[in-house]
């Protein structure tokens, strides 16, 4: 039986928030980026993607993350909520899908990391596909990773770095000139729900 995800903000985020006055703000985000399904922009975006992180969960709740990388159309959206992927020969320690069978519990990480820089988040919960249909639409997989979407949400990119041109992220601070503000921050949508910053 699939679980449900948690909350998006948990006591301790909740308490970061009210101790940083972002708690509107976060709340405004949650309401305005987050979904419970896959659009067919985020769908083309995924399965354009050569590689994404993978975020898992042992029993014991101690987490773990792994690179997982193919040639674009490796991610398939089968549909608005599945997604599947291959797992290829590996070291044989099988961490990250010995986590599916053990909590089910995902969250992968697609992020692109050029002049159009983007992050996509997705939560859900999983299970390892080992039957030969499955192996059969992937070439080279060992096994079939199916993701059953709870929730997909964006994050602001203004960190990420251009690994194609090698230049840093003009947002990242101690350079030479000061970050400018990102674009997101006089959009109407959260002008009202920005912290309160005290004045130096």
């Amino acid at each position: 039986m699939t679980e449900e995800a948690s909350d998006l903000y948990g006591t301790g985020a909740r308490a970061l928030q009210d101790h940083f006055d972002a708690r509107r703000l976060a709340d405004r985000l949650k309401e305005v980026t987050v979904k419970d399904s896959i659009d067919e922009k985020t769908a083309a975006y995924f399965e354009r993607a050569t590689y994404f992180f993978l975020a898992t969960v042992d029993q014991n709740g101690f987490p773990d993350v792994s690179y997982k990388g193919g040639r674009p159309g490796f991610v398939r959206v089968l549909d608005k909520q599945t997604i599947r992927f291959p797992s290829y020969d590996g070291n044989g320690m099988f961490r990250s899908l010995g986590n599916i069978h053990e909590t089910s519990r995902v969250a992968l990480l697609f992020i692109r990391q050029n002049e159009k820089a983007n992050r996509i988040r997705v939560h859900g919960n999983a299970q390892v596909l080992l039957d030969k249909p499955s192996l059969e639409q992937f070439e080279g997989s060992e096994a079939v990773v199916e993701v059953q979407v709870s929730r997909v949400f964006p994050n602001c990119p203004r960190y990420i770095h251009d690994l194609e041109s090698g230049t840093i992220s003009e947002f990242a601070p101690g350079g030479e000139i000061t970050p400018p503000q990102p674009d997101w921050k006089e959009w109407d949508t959260f002008a009202d729900v920005l912290p309160t910053r005290p004045s130096s």
